[in-house]
């Protein structure tokens, strides 16, 4: 049996568990290396398994994102919300916004410079379900998009984060996923099911990640592009994985305080001036009527798409578009979970539960409104082109915006270096969870083992690249999501079955 304390790594002094460091980087290394050799075989490859997967369990997702929430829920309003995390003397490490930074940052920076503007443009010209380019369609865009980046979202990340935290602080059980499965497990988790658990947790992390960093590299390509007439090839997009890759190393040498937190702070500082500038440069009264509007629409939607599985109409819109997200928020919540839990000590449930569900969300929707109602302004009202040039290049929609208003060039360089350290910040985060994870729950892991993982999130994103583009990104994240959802559902049934038992 094997234990879940890291170990020595030799003359090296690496601090690991041998099984699921070794297990977890001979997974990726395998995978780089098999679809170097073979990239046009993967590209077909890649393909096949997505249309696979989303035809065959796109239900699963579906329920599992519902039964996450419901959960989550239940925390929020049962007898076990007023629990401190860390126990009733335990205070806070962080402030509410040094806090709230480093879980918007670390949680769907990349994602949302991406898809703000990209998303509903294709909604609003391909929708899931009336006529294209209306009204309604503008409405029902920005619906579902509300629907994607919401509470569902906020709501997994809340049930991996919460029961992380709980086992660890409340219980002394290392900060690693296998500790949540205590209560069905027992002494277990120390052996080789605990094992399988933490290596499907780090390899769901860095697929996960790898996902955002390739979407990453191709917008800051396509600003570089609009900049300075820079090509826009995957030869280039490596390079730029690699430069950024370098300076992400450089965070997670510094460490989670002065790196991580001040590098998050400054991303909301700085997007918060692009997401001013559009409001008040734009059509204001138009942006936050939509606001309120948008609101409202969700929540008329909400119960439709949130078990609306294309049963009767057998499209497949849904494979490309919600099953991807509920498979890349799935992907993610490892990631996403172990670094909330690490910065979250000392909140009550309630607090915790209230605030990730609620803060990020609102925030996501307000720069969803700003951006994404201010291409739909363009173009029912100002002439359009966004549309059509998302169509054609998706990593070019916030770009295209940003050239209907003043200073285009300053706007687009800052829109660049946003998305450049919400790459830092992420790889940063993200390298530290893995390595925590595989050294056994050891919350100050050696930089070597931080800069390892964060060189190995960088490779696996540009052999992605490489080997298909958005397509294998996509296919990436929706291969390693579909396991640990069942991983998480039955982290839900230990969680509860925890606290009942405390009680």
């Amino acid at each position: 049996m094997s234990s879940d304390k890291p170990s020595a790594g030799g003359k090296m002094g690496l601090r690991i568990h041998p099984t699921v460091f070794w297990a977890t980087a001979g997974v990726t290394v395998f995978f780089v290396i098999f679809t170097l050799l073979n990239l046009s075989q993967m590209k077909l490859f890649f393909d096949a398994s997505l249309s696979f997967i989303t035809t065959s369990m796109g239900w699963f997702f579906v329920l599992c994102v519902n039964v996450y929430l419901a959960v989550v829920l239940y925390m929020l309003f049962s007898r076990h919300a007023h629990i401190r995390l860390g126990g009733d003397d335990a205070r806070p490490d962080f402030t509410y916004w040094g806090w709230l930074s480093m879980l918007f940052s670390a949680g769907m920076g990349i994602g949302l410079m991406f898809w703000s503007v990209a998303e509903p443009m294709y909604h609003f010209t391909s929708p899931p379900w009336g006529e294209a380019q209306t009204a309604e369609a503008a409405r029902l865009a920005m619906g579902v998009t509300f629907f994607h980046w919401g509470f569902h979202a906020w709501g997994l990340y809340g049930l991996m984060a919460l029961a992380l935290a709980y086992f660890a602080y409340n219980k002394g059980l290392p900060l690693t996923v296998r500790s949540t499965f205590y209560p069905l497990l027992g002494e277990r988790i120390h052996g080789r099911a605990g094992d399988l658990i933490d290596t499907l947790a780090a390899v769901a992390t860095l697929f996960g990640l790898a996902t955002s960093l390739g979407l990453g590299a191709q917008q800051v390509n396509a600003g570089f592009a609009h900049l300075f007439g820079l090509p826009q090839s995957t030869l280039v997009q490596v390079i730029l994985i690699a430069i950024i890759t370098a300076m992400a190393t450089i965070s997670v040498v510094l460490g989670v305080d002065r790196g991580i937190r001040r590098l998050s702070q400054i991303n909301v500082i700085i997007a918060g001036m692009l997401l001013l500038f559009v409001l008040l440069a734009g059509p204001t009264r138009y942006l936050l009527d939509a606001l309120v509007q948008n609101m409202g629409i969700y929540l008329r939607y909400l119960p439709r798409l949130s078990f609306w599985t294309e049963t009767y109409s057998q499209t497949a819109w849904q494979h490309g578009w919600t099953l991807f997200y509920w498979a890349w928020w799935i992907a993610w919540a490892p990631f996403v979970g172990i670094f909330v839990a690490r910065v979250s000590r000392g909140r009550t449930v309630r607090e915790f539960i209230g605030a990730i569900l609620l803060v990020p969300t609102l925030a996501t929707f307000v720069w969803l409104t700003i951006f994404g109602n201010a291409a739909l302004y363009v173009e029912m009202f100002g002439g359009g082109g966004i549309a059509e040039a998302v169509r054609a290049d998706v990593a070019v929609a916030l770009f295209k915006l940003l050239e209907h208003y003043p200073m285009s060039s300053i706007t687009v360089g800052l829109a660049v270096c946003i998305v450049i350290t919400f790459f830092v910040t992420s790889s940063d985060s993200a390298s530290l969870v893995v390595d925590i994870i595989t050294s056994g729950g050891d919350l100050d892991p050696p930089k070597v083992q931080r800069v390892f993982w964060a060189t190995m999130e960088g490779v696996i994103a540009a052999v992605l690249l490489m080997g298909g583009g958005l397509l294998a990104l996509q296919t990436a994240v929706v291969a390693t999501g579909l396991p640990f959802a069942a991983v998480l559902l039955l982290l839900s049934i230990s969680l509860v079955r925890g606290m009942k038992q405390d009680a």
